[in-house]
């Protein structure tokens, strides 16, 4: 008896070991992210000011120090952790399709519920807490965002959230990698609006990168996801002339004046109720779809167990994890209040 407690007491540290390692890496190449955007941001602020003032520049002086140095850095760090890919599995057209309209569910389900949350947090500082996502997407040029949203982000994201993590954390267990992959990608987003429907659809992903130890799945479905919230539906609500209807409500414009708007842009109006009635029509048909797929849904347990009850001490409560996860929460309440 005495020998087998031990052994699981040398395993669990080395099980925490490890986190450790794969979160102190992510910290490191977090700190050095931000590190090169503000740098770069205030080398531009000191020689080119005026740059700043234009919504795409002011975007791309912030994503492309991003892209080019930090997320490279952090890759080369985190690729210092010891790794096992999941066995490759092919999926069919058809299963494509469902995981496409299952994540849709996902992530407007539990945008719903993070829109709830931040409201309620909004009452309670006495203010609006900023979209971050949402002032950048109608900000800057449908070009600039395609490019950031639709092909840039995916394919990073995916291979730093999906690919990195879980080929660390796999061999742990199934439900270990895709836990972890989805809060660590939620925390990354840094704001509270993002973090809930961040967590949920990041943990959709992984499970299929988990069942097809294939990247180019998770890619296109979070290309698709991102097209349509950061693209189609921007433009839908340039089309409709949303802003100016808002400001119209909020000077208190009688109902007259607020239809003449509404008919000014009737197509626009058109056009953005039958695209809310097609993400109404997924997210009931990705209920539907979970339901009859929950047995599907289960996880396999890793080459390595994790101790029964100690899972997320030796997960979480580590220093490298704990680093991680505390910069982030820090960041996510500081934009709460800026």
């Amino acid at each position: 008896m005495g020998e087998t407690s031990e052994v699981m007491t040398v395993e669990t540290s080395e099980i925490r070991k490890h986190f450790s390692k794969l979160g102190l890496m992510f910290f490191l190449g977090t700190v050095i992210i931000y590190a090169v955007q503000i740098g770069i941001s205030q080398l531009v602020q000191w020689l080119k000011p005026e740059w700043l003032e234009n919504a795409d520049i002011s975007l791309m002086v912030s994503i492309l120090p991003m892209y080019l140095i930090g997320m490279p850095i952090l890759i080369a760090l985190v690729k210092r952790v010891p790794a096992t890919a999941p066995e490759k599995h092919t999926m069919k057209v058809w299963q494509l399709l469902l995981a496409i309209v299952m994540c849709f569910c996902v992530m407007y389900c539990s945008n719903i519920v993070g829109n709830i949350i931040t409201a309620i947090v909004g009452m309670l500082k006495g203010g609006v807490v900023n979209n971050v996502i949402l002032d950048i997407a109608t900000s800057t040029s449908l070009i600039v965002n395609f490019v950031y949203m639709v092909i840039c982000a995916p394919i990073m994201e995916e291979f730093i959230f999906r690919k990195l993590i879980v080929d660390r954390t796999v061999r742990y267990g199934q439900g270990v990698a895709i836990l972890i992959s989805g809060i660590m990608f939620g925390l990354f987003h840094g704001n509270l609006n993002q973090f809930v429907y961040a967590t949920t659809m990041g943990m959709f992903l992984a499970f299929l990168y988990v069942k097809t130890g294939n990247i180019k799945y998770t890619i296109v479905i979070h290309m698709i996801v991102n097209f349509f919230g950061s693209i189609v539906s921007v433009w839908l609500l340039e089309a409709m002339n949303y802003e100016g209807y808002m400001e119209a409500v909020l000077s208190g414009a009688g109902m007259e004046e607020l239809m003449e708007l509404v008919m000014a842009s009737l197509p626009g109006w058109i056009a953005y109720m039958i695209y809310a009635c097609m993400i109404f029509g997924m997210m009931i048909a990705g209920i539907v779809l979970f339901i009859v797929f929950r047995k599907r849904f289960a996880t396999e347990k890793g080459e390595v167990e994790i101790p029964r009850g100690k899972g997320f001490g030796t997960v979480f409560l580590n220093i490298g994890m704990g680093l991680y996860v505390i910069f982030w929460l820090v960041v996510i309440v500081w934009q709460l209040f800026m």
